[in-house]
This record gives structure tokens, C-alpha cells and sequence, in this order.
């Protein structure tokens, strides 16, 4: 088995791909940063090595790990990475790279805000396309889109962000729709977490004031979910409890609550 995991250099991706190396599935890891791409490769295959010897357990099927150091704003990398990986049969790729943006619109970099939607957008959408292509000629194969809470709702202060992840929300949710149509054995899944402890508030520039979730945690659980064919899968009880909310309140109400939560996380 083979999984595809963006974004794996740190936080939510860096621990789905321990998880699914644990279970078994051989990876291909991508992320900007070589160095912490290497560094988890070592640190897995150590961790391998160690639990096999603990155990007296002989790994006959030999697990892989391949490396690909990659900026994800640029869609020829996106490409480029497809290209690389096109003759292995993935069973699992998971869109996970992606960062925020915090202040008002008029007053955010604007280049910084094209790569964000460069990445959370078109490198999500490139990737989905090319390797659905593949699994649907096989029926089989699972894709995992991590969006966020936030995209469930308008958000003024973090407006490019929380448009971003709508759009991986709805594209997803239309691609599963087609292939139910289709009758196809190919799932898609949406996970929508919200604040998890990771690198993103420091990219960000923000502090988030509510608890935050162990990104272990929702990787994890957010992977069980996935294989289980869940399409919206929310980790969290009051996480929950925001996706009730954003369906039965009218986004006047939405849009001003969001922005009282969102001024609390200036630095």
C-alpha cells in the first residue's frame, strides 16, 4: 500500500504520515523543507527497525519511503511530483499542506496571499485531478482533503484562509457526489479540524486563545475516518457543535462572532 502525504515536514501531515507508516503503508512524503523530510524518514525507519527487533517480527514486505522536496505554490511542481509518482498505485493521498494568512484584506501582502491560494487551492486541485484519474481506472483508492472548520463560514481577519478551505469543502463534496453517481469503490474525504497545535499560528502571525487539539490526535483520527468512507469528518465535540451552528445561523451573526474570535488571536 501506498500514501501520499503533502505538507509532511510538520504538524497534522508529519503525524498522518507516522500513522499510516504504522499501519503499514509505504510513503511518498512532500513538503518544502528537505532537511525535516529526511529527518522523518530516518526517525521512521529507526522507529521500524526497533519495534521489529522488540517483537523478534521478521518484515518480509518491505516498507519505502520516498522523498520529494517541493514547493506546492508552484503548479509545476505540482506536476512535476505527478510525473514522479504516476507509475506507483497510490491507495491513499492526503492534501494537507497549506497555511493562513491573519488581518484585514486591504492590508495583508499580496504576494504572500497568492501563494496561499497557490497551495490551498490549485495544488489541492491539481493533485485531486491527476491522481482520481488513476484510482478510477482501478475502482479502488481513498482521497483525504484536509480543510478546517473554517470553511464552513465566513471569516472576516483571515478572509483569504477561510475562502480557501470552502473551496476544498465544496470540490470535494461535488467529487463525491459524481462518483456515488458513477457507482465507483473511490472514496474522498474532508477533514475539517479545528485549532490543532501546530506551526500555523507562527506562520499566521497569530495565537489562537481556545484549546487546541494534539495534531497526532486528528491525524489519527482523521485517517480511521477516511478508510472508513466518511465524507465531513470533524474531530472534536466542539468542533461539532461549530458545523451545528453554521447551518442554522444566518452569516450576519456568523460573520460577527468570527471577527470578535478572530481579533482575540492578533499577536
Amino acid at each position: 500500500m501506498w500514501a501520499l502525504v503533502t505538507g509532511s515536514s510538520s504538524g497534522i501531515g508529519r503525524d498522518a504520515a507516522r500513522y499510516l507508516y504504522s499501519l503499514g503503508y509505504s510513503l511518498i512524503i512532500v513538503a518544502r523543507d528537505e532537511n525535516k523530510l529526511k529527518e522523518l524518514k530516518i526517525n521512521l525507519e529507526k522507529e521500524s527497525r526497533h519495534k521489529n527487533e522488540s517483537t523478534g517480527e521478521d518484515n518480509k514486505t518491505k516498507q519505502e519511503i520516498l522523498v520529494i522536496a517541493k514547493d506546492l505554490s508552484s503548479k509545476e511542481n505540482c506536476l512535476e511530483i505527478y510525473e514522479k509518482t504516476k507509475n506507483i498505485e497510490l491507495d491513499l493521498l492526503v492534501n494537507n499542506a497549506g497555511f493562513g494568512v491573519f488581518g484585514e484584506f486591504s492590508k495583508t501582502d499580496l504576494e504572500k496571499e497568492i501563494n496561499l491560494i497557490n497551495t490551498n487551492i490549485t495544488a489541492v486541485h491539481i493533485l485531486t485531478k491527476l491522481y482520481l484519474k488513476d484510482m478510477l481506472k482501478r475502482n479502488r483508492g481513498h482521497i483525504l482533503n484536509v480543510a478546517s472548520i473554517a470553511g464552513m463560514e465566513p471569516g472576516p481577519l483571515m478572509a483569504t484562509y477561510y475562502a480557501s478551505k470552502a473551496y476544498v469543502i465544496r470540490l470535494s463534496r461535488a467529487i463525491n457526489k459524481e462518483l456515488k453517481k458513477e457507482k465507483s469503490k473511490v472514496k474522498i474525504s474532508i477533514l475539517c479540524p479545528g485549532p490543532v497545535d501546530t506551526n500555523f499560528n507562527n506562520v499566521a502571525n497569530v495565537v489562537f486563545k481556545a484549546p487546541s487539539m494534539a495534531s497526532e490526535k486528528v491525524a489519527k483520527y482523521g485517517i480511521d475516518k477516511a478508510l472508513k468512507g466518511k465524507l465531513i469528518i470533524i474531530p472534536g465535540f466542539l468542533n461539532k457543535c461549530v458545523r451545528f451552528f453554521s447551518k442554522i445561523m444566518p452569516d450576519s451573526i456568523l460573520e460577527e462572532v468570527a471577527y470578535h474570535i478572530q481579533r482575540r488571536k492578533r499577536k
